[in-house]
């Protein structure tokens, strides 16, 4: 771990430290930020060695999932088998979960295994080598991350569930019950490829079973699972649905032909959501492209009605005034804080921190840089900026050095 105080420039705010904490001469970053990387604590989070910010090269030695502790920089690598994908911290901290991808499309097989966080006591928990229970199928393509449920009992996971032949095979969610030792299919359908699924964090049992997950409208993939085209028409939209199939609801953002649903996340522990939305209005008869911040939560589904969801609950956090450009969203645990970032190409992109309102009827309050990451903000060197779970530290990504890194800045 390399303080690097040559990256705190004068107009930022006082008392910031920022340390880089990677500094193999190999691509390393942080995983991305709807992943459960870190200890409750806020102490640990996983990184990811031989690396970009979208993933890794499944053939390569050097690549492993790190665990860090951000006060000492002690790296202990969790991981050194080829093909790992998919990592998920237990919410206690103790074990990290990961799948050893072996499969092509139609055959190979899939395991899910866990190690403490110590680097000891390594298990295999699944072994996926055949059909999934009941079908003909078998998994691939395995989603980069993986989500854990807020009981700590089940596992999510998106696939590709073709054969390497049939053109429109079906993308779906794999649930693991990690007490049982099962898998279950509870959604699948050509529409669902490369799906971002993320269980809901808040600890109320009653949400233990929500996913949160995208479905991207008039996609196309071949027989081999490739994506050739992701959206079409009205775009994206966001839905809740129980982890056994039941209880579909829609999110109120996007496709009513002006507004498309972006990125998103939880609204810290609760079963709110914020989602990054692409407005695409029409001025002096041209149309222009805005990107918005907005909260919401389900109403029943109302076939894919997005903003139009009736029963739906809809926050739009940004006022008249002008804001940046946002893309990645991160937010911590209470709440209160968004971080996100925008590619800026002529400042190598700029990191933000706002405060999130208190009340429903409230907007973004305090926006304001961060930090200049400096990144040449290509996809695999996006900052994918993320808060800790007590809010005090921010982690992102940067190839400033020559070399794509992961950093940490605190003492905002």
């Amino acid at each position: 771990m390399r303080p690097r105080p040559d990256l705190i420039e004068p107009d930022l705010p006082r008392g910031l430290e920022v340390f880089q904490l990677t500094t193999e001469a190999l691509p390393s970053c942080h995983v991305y930020p709807l992943a459960s990387v870190f200890t409750p604590d806020s102490r640990r989070v996983l990184l990811h060695r031989a690396a970009h910010a979208h993933g890794s090269d499944p053939r390569d030695p050097e690549h492993r999932y790190l665990m860090c502790d951000v006060k000492t920089g002690e790296m202990v690598p969790l991981t050194d088998e080829r093909g790992t994908i998919a990592p998920c911290v237990s919410l206690d901290g103790s074990y990290l979960y990961y799948f050893v991808n072996e499969t092509v499309p139609g055959d190979g097989r899939l395991t899910l295994k866990r190690v403490r966080s110590d680097g000891t006591a390594r298990e295999t928990l699944f072994v996926m080598d055949g059909p999934l229970p009941g079908t003909r199928d078998r998994p691939s393509r395995p989603y980069p991350i993986s989500s854990i449920s807020s009981d700590g009992q089940r596992l999510a996971l998106s696939v590709f569930l073709g054969d390497g032949r049939t053109e429109h095979a079906d993308w779906g969610i794999l649930i693991f019950d990690l007490e049982r030792g099962t898998v279950e299919v509870p959604l699948r359908g050509p529409q669902y490829c490369r799906m971002c699924v993320y269980y809901c964090p808040s600890p109320d049992p009653a949400h233990a079973h929500d996913l949160l997950f995208d479905e991207c409208h008039g996609s196309i993939s071949d027989p081999a699972g490739v994506v050739l085209q992701v959206t079409s028409g009205a775009g994206v939209d966001h839905h809740l649905l129980r982890d056994d199939g039941t209880d579909l609801r829609d999110l109120p953002f996007g496709r009513d032909g002006v507004e498309t649903a972006g990125r998103f996340v939880w609204w810290g522990l609760t079963d709110r959501v914020i989602s990054g939305v692409v407005t695409r209005p029409t001025v002096d008869g041209r149309p222009t492209k805005v990107r918005r911040i907005a909260a919401g939560t389900a109403g029943a589904h109302a076939e894919h009605a997005g903003r139009q969801t009736p029963g739906a609950w809809r926050r739009e956090l940004m006022d008249e005034r002008p804001y940046p450009d946002f893309q990645h969203l991160s937010v911590d645990n209470a709440g209160r804080q968004l971080i996100a970032d925008t590619d800026a190409n002529d400042q190598g992109g700029l990191i933000y921190l706002a405060d999130l309102p208190e009340n429903e009827s409230g907007t973004l309050e305090n926006v304001r840089v961060l930090l200049r990451p400096r990144t040449s903000w290509r996809k695999t060197t996006h900052t994918h900026p993320c808060l800790s779970p007590d809010g005090r530290a921010a982690f992102f990504n940067s190839d400033e050095s020559g070399v794509f890194q992961a950093y940490m800045v605190r003492g905002w």
